[in-house]
């Protein structure tokens, strides 16, 4: 029994170099707004859970796993958890973006917070779309949907050492893409409006030049601006579940 011990021990560190970095990324339960501690125990728990299906596909040696070997292992366990999650953090972050686009198009650039979910200054309407979208998360039980494609990232990507750099730079440049497109879907209404928004001014003060645009321009920018973000936030967050959902339902492998 003292002869695998070692082995066991090996085993569970490699299953929560993986389990504990995606956990650490996971939307909605990775945010620093969650004690380390809470996020700490909760990967514990996860892997102890996944333990039994994992440990028969690691490579072992008479049920031990060997010196050089285990840290090659454990080097691409925590290379292939930070590669999953950080590309479910991409499409999170499109949150982000669309709120900065959407804070140009109003003049709202200048209002700036700090960011509660990663630390530092963000826009403020990008704050808030980030929170009501993790929050939106969590009600709609997408993060169970996270924790499967934990589980089924064994069966995507087995644990046989270091991924190929050349699949983990294609799969950040396919995530960075989608949550690029996703903000810009979402942001389409205030970029529509941006436009359409400066070009009548530009005409108001071709026809009227004695007019300050600026005084009037920048209080209507703000005060129509929110009033067609209350109208479409609904079919925003609606789009951006919808497609969270789809790239998490990916990663599942279904």
């Amino acid at each position: 029994m003292n002869l695998l011990l070692p082995g066991i021990a090996a085993a569970f560190l490699l299953t929560f170099a993986r389990v504990g970095t995606l956990i650490m990324l996971m939307p909605g339960l990775g945010e620093q707004l969650i004690s380390p501690r809470i996020r700490l125990a909760f990967a514990l728990l996860v892997t102890l859970i996944l333990f039994p299906m994992v440990r028969p596909l690691l490579p072992t040696e008479g049920g031990a796993i060997a010196g050089p070997a285990l840290i090659t292992l454990l080097f691409g366990e925590i290379l292939i958890g930070l590669m999953l999650g950080l590309t479910v953090r991409m499409v999170l972050a499109a949150l982000q973006t669309a709120g900065l686009i959407l804070s140009q198009q109003l003049g709202l650039g200048y209002a700036m917070t700090v960011d509660p979910t990663m630390g530092g200054q963000q826009a403020a309407l990008g704050n808030f779309l980030t929170l009501l979208g993790v929050t939106l998360i969590l009600a709609t039980d997408l993060h169970h949907l996270a924790l499967e494609a934990i589980g089924r990232s064994y069966m995507l990507l087995p644990p046989n050492g270091v991924p190929g750099m050349g699949e983990a730079a294609t799969l950040a440049l396919k995530a960075v893409a989608r949550g690029f497109g996703l903000a810009v879907q979402i942001s389409a209404p205030f970029i529509a409006f941006g436009i359409l928004f400066n070009i009548g001014l530009g005409v108001i003060s071709r026809l009227m030049p004695q007019m300050q645009v600026f005084f009037v321009g920048v209080p209507a920018s703000v005060m129509i601006g929110m009033l067609i973000l209350f109208g479409s936030l609904g079919i925003m967050m609606g789009v951006f579940l919808d497609d969270i959902g789809r790239y998490l339902v990916q990663l599942t492998g279904r």
